[in-house]
């Protein structure tokens, strides 16, 4: 199975609302996910993004694959670092 961090799109037309979710790769972009990392809401802009970090970390370190969006979301918001971080500890 392989993993992936991906937007899956809420909201209404011309409103989208994005949830953050580690979903098996084979499933579709609104369908069901195996957990939510967070939530970006593109209106507000990346450094609004939520994002419940340990949850992002486990899933990295897990070897979890991200879409482009979510690498950039990860980036403003330092979570590869942490991550990084995290395995150098050992955690």
């Amino acid at each position: 199975m392989a993993v992936k961090i991906r937007l899956s799109r809420e909201g209404r037309t011309h409103l989208p609302f994005y949830r953050i979710v580690a979903a098996d790769s084979r499933y579709t972009r609104d369908g069901r996910y195996i957990e939510q990392v967070g939530t970006y809401d593109p209106s507000k802009g990346i450094a609004n993004a939520s994002i419940n970090e340990e949850v992002a970390i486990k899933w990295l370190n897990n070897g979890a694959q991200y879409s482009d969006t979510v690498k950039a979301i990860f980036k403003e918001k330092g979570i590869f670092q942490k991550a990084k971080d995290s395995i150098k500890k050992g955690e």
